[in-house]
């Protein structure tokens, strides 16, 4: 089952990563930048998506690193 990450802020302080559907986070980091160097790398061995939340909580990057349900077209 493929299980997206996802970059969130942490009530306590720093960034969670986080799989969908998960209640808990499977690190926490300092820094955001640390979060999504860890998260993006999951992502690409589980070939899912990548979502970064700001500190709002809005989804504020995505990224494919699986089979992309909208690929971009070809420009022939």
């Amino acid at each position: 089952m493929r299980k997206d990450q996802h970059v969130v802020p942490n009530p306590k302080g720093g960034w969670s990563v986080r799989a969908s559907g998960a209640a808990k986070a499977s690190r926490v980091f300092r820094t955001q930048d640390d979060a999504v160097k860890h998260a993006r790398d999951l992502a690409k061995r589980e070939h899912s998506e990548l979502f970064v939340h700001g500190r709002d909580g809005a989804i504020r990057e995505r990224n494919s690193y699986g089979n992309d349900p909208c690929p971009p077209k070809d420009e022939r």
